[in-house]
């Protein structure tokens, strides 16, 4: 477990959960788990009393949550100038071969030609 908050069964003292590495020679064996307040020694991780994580009080349900909001009708999206034949992109523009301007991934025009599936941009 990554939780490092017990309530220690030796003290009864909220405290943390020391965790010492336990080696042989220069190989690592295992872990020795321990109560920070008063040092007594957990055999196996499961015997370690965890404190119980207090559960977050519940604000919104599923209720509160709005419709599925659609911003491109099926297709709409797809006479964007990423996805035009003319279009081109490299580290310093994006470039519209056919006004021979800057044009952004996002505007459109009357002369959207498609791109080639094989060069259609992938998410």
């Amino acid at each position: 477990m990554s939780a490092v908050e017990i309530i220690c069964s030796g003290c009864g003292a909220e405290a943390f959960l020391n965790r010492e590495a336990v080696y042989e020679g220069l190989a690592k064996m295992g872990e020795r788990l321990s109560c920070s307040a008063c040092g007594v020694v957990f055999a196996s991780e499961e015997e370690v009393p965890y404190k119980e994580k207090e559960s977050a009080p519940v604000i919104f349900t599923d209720a509160d949550r709005s419709e599925k909001v659609v911003v491109f009708a099926e297709g709409e999206n797809k006479r964007l100038c990423r996805y035009c034949a003319e279009y081109a992109v490299n580290p310093f523009m994006q470039f519209c071969s056919h006004h021979k301007k800057e044009v952004q991934a996002t505007d459109t025009c009357e002369h959207f030609k498609p791109a080639p599936e094989d060069k259609q941009p992938t998410f």
